[in-house]
């Protein structure tokens, strides 16, 4: 028999547990203490720990407390009856007798239930004090169910709110997917943009078909990211800030779940070096709430390619770098993934990819050469304060 359910007996009560035990062992020297503090062969001493322990002056862990409590009891009940003359010296040896093998026979039972005694076996004061406690443990009953209630209600009412917004935003992004395509007859032209720090007069191409809807509805539009088998399949946009689309949708309403967004400091036309999309981690794993599934290094070689389109052409880009980075402070001397967006200089394009390298969660074997167009999708990662996850690729056509 283990230690879990070996029976010990403290006072003639059967413990079963190791906690019980050593609680019972407590409970009955702290019952021969208390005995040691009173000569109850005189009835007002006895009657007054009765009363003291009717009023909870002691507290005791285990059943042996109202064992105690029933013993004194009946040593009030017999000095009563000795008061009153009513016991004989031998029918009080008697009933003594037959009250402590009735005490006995009731610890021998352990913790059973004993449906022999009814509320009318004890006198006033118990039934009273019962009564009263099974009103407290009633009203402990009631204000346990009417608080996991309240839980419960407040759990399906998150749950109920939660899978409203996961359903309005799936259709949102439906609906976007659908607009992607889709004619307009509001014409747009290209225009001459003038890069003002070198004077370079650059054509703008035209809008690709698929997106000139969408480009109607929001000129923010720059561009669409696809991942394979994940959620990620979203318009992307840009504004003169990084702020804004952290908590605004396509159609410029508040979100909380944001947009896919271009880095404020990038630029589509001329092209930057490295082209950084931002995303939140939503825990339903909307936005880029799955991009962290790339920290598998299976997931990685079966989905090895990215699709991100600007506006004016396709592209596909293969993944190289996967890592864990963070936000700096300003004054850390540290690689800052999110400061390289143009590299102007071969060496200083091969110092970033050393970097990235020795970050990467594992080799892809894949490498990049000064000249090629980077992309890196970035998104929160809760392993420390002001985490980051993010994925690193350069076209491949």
């Amino acid at each position: 028999m283990d230690m879990e359910t070996k029976v010990r007996t403290v006072l003639g009560r059967q413990f079963r547990t190791e906690a019980d035990y050593q609680a019972a062992l407590k409970d009955a020297a702290y019952i021969e203490s208390i005995k040691r503090k009173y000569d109850l062969d005189k009835a007002e001493e006895a009657k007054r720990l009765l009363e003291e322990l009717r009023n909870e002056k002691y507290r005791f862990r285990t059943i042996l407390g109202q064992d105690f409590k029933e013993e004194v009891e009946e040593i009030c009940a017999e000095r009563r009856a000795e008061a009153d003359g009513s016991n004989s010296p031998h029918k009080r040896k008697s009933g003594s007798r037959k009250k402590t093998e009735t005490a006995k026979s009731k610890k021998n039972t352990g913790n059973a239930v004993r449906k022999d005694i009814k509320l009318e076996d004890y006198d006033e004061d118990m039934r009273k004090f019962i009564i009263k406690e099974l009103k407290r443990r009633e009203r402990i009953r009631k204000l346990l169910i009417t608080a996991c209630m309240c839980v419960a209600a407040g759990c399906f009412l998150y749950l109920g709110v939660y899978y409203y917004q996961v359903r309005r935003l799936d259709a949102y992004a439906d609906k976007q997917q659908k607009l992607k395509g889709m004619e307009t007859e509001v014409e747009i032209t290209p225009e001459t943009v003038v890069i003002h720090y070198d004077n370079q007069e650059i054509v703008v191409p035209d809008i690709l078909e698929e997106y000139k809807m969408l480009y109607s509805l929001n000129q923010k539009l720059i561009g669409w990211v696809k991942i394979d088998d994940t959620y990620i399949d979203y318009p992307v946009l840009q504004t003169s800030n990084n702020e804004y689309y952290m908590n605004h949708n396509f159609d410029q309403e508040q979100d909380k779940n944001g947009s896919i967004f271009l880095d404020a400091d990038c630029s589509i036309l001329p092209r930057s070096t490295n082209l950084i999309l931002y995303g939140h981690h939503m825990r339903s794993g909307r936005m880029f709430g799955q991009l962290n599934k790339y920290s598998s290094q299976k997931f990685y070689e079966e989905h090895k390619l990215i699709q991100f389109d600007t506006i004016y052409e396709e592209g596909t880009y293969e993944v190289m770098y996967v890592f864990r980075s963070k936000i700096y402070e300003e004054s850390e001397i540290v690689f800052k993934y999110y400061q390289f967006i143009n590299a102007l200089s071969e060496t200083e394009f091969n110092s970033y990819m050393r970097e990235m390298a020795a970050m990467s969660l594992y080799d892809t074997g894949v490498t990049a050469e000064y000249g090629d167009e980077l992309l890196t999708l970035s998104t929160c990662d809760y392993y420390t304060d002001y985490g980051r996850f993010v994925v690193v690729a350069k076209k491949v056509k």
